[in-house]
């Protein structure tokens, strides 16, 4: 039965374990619980205000948890400071993508580059992350605040490799950039995701999640109301408006 146990654990890159979360007095998180397992991409569902953010918050130290714990393999991480968590292997893609504007794309790179934590895969260096993204080596000497929001959006992803990370989260990554932008940036995922890479995706176009996720879950006023594979989802018929809003 051991045995059972730690061949699970092993499969688990990032736990969510009975999470509860808090703005001041505003209850945010609600006992969320999720897996991702090792090399997946699980797409993080709801409305607006649902907690996928905080649920990334939570995950890097910006917010600490209230109750419950936040797992990095077999590793519990939540309460540690963002510095300790992104040395441990998790990094974030945030939402709006902040990028350093009065730096040039090189600089952006480079101030975040750290050695692997424990990963598998060939280490991320400014060569291989233009490798990725030619345009950002067109543009390596341009500051990042004269980039287009696509672009900024393949420096914020390129500079969270940098940090070679074992986990990583991307909140709202296809947010105001033209459909043709976003094509490319769920295309980088894809790859990222194929080289084995576990990734947490939150999005709004749950279409764009359904279409690259392995499992999904949906979080509705701060609780997990639907956690499955995308494939039975799909399967099933799932009725998205209940939970999304959508139709």
């Amino acid at each position: 039965m051991r045995a059972h146990g730690r061949s699970i654990l092993a499969n688990e890159a990032l736990v969510f374990d009975a999470v509860d979360a808090s703005y001041g007095d505003s209850r945010v998180l609600r006992g969320v619980s999720f897996r991702l397992r090792q090399g997946s991409l699980l797409g993080l569902l709801g409305r607006n205000g649902a907690g996928k953010s905080t649920c990334m918050n939570v995950a890097v130290g910006l917010l600490a948890a209230r109750g419950g714990a936040v797992r990095l393999g077999h590793e519990t991480i939540s309460g540690l400071a963002p510095e300790d968590i992104c040395r441990r292997g998790i990094a974030l893609v945030p939402q709006a993508r902040r990028v350093f504007n009065n730096l040039s794309v090189a600089e952006n790179l480079l101030v975040a580059a750290r050695p692997p934590a424990g990963a598998a895969h060939e280490p991320w260096t400014q060569a291989t992350v233009y490798s990725a993204f030619p345009r950002l080596a067109e543009r390596k000497k341009q500051l990042a605040g004269s980039l287009s929001g696509g672009e900024q959006q393949m420096l914020a992803i390129g500079r969270a490799l940098m940090t070679n990370p074992r986990v990583l989260l991307m909140d709202e990554p296809s947010e105001g950039l033209a459909p043709q932008i976003v094509a490319e940036v769920m295309a980088t995922i894809g790859r990222l995701k194929q080289q084995g890479l576990s990734i947490v995706l939150v999005e709004q176009n749950a279409k764009l999640v359904f279409d690259i996720a392995d499992d999904i879950v949906i979080l509705n006023t701060g609780r997990v109301v639907v956690t499955d594979s995308a494939e039975k989802l799909r399967a099933s018929g799932i009725d998205l408006s209940e939970h999304l809003g959508v139709f």
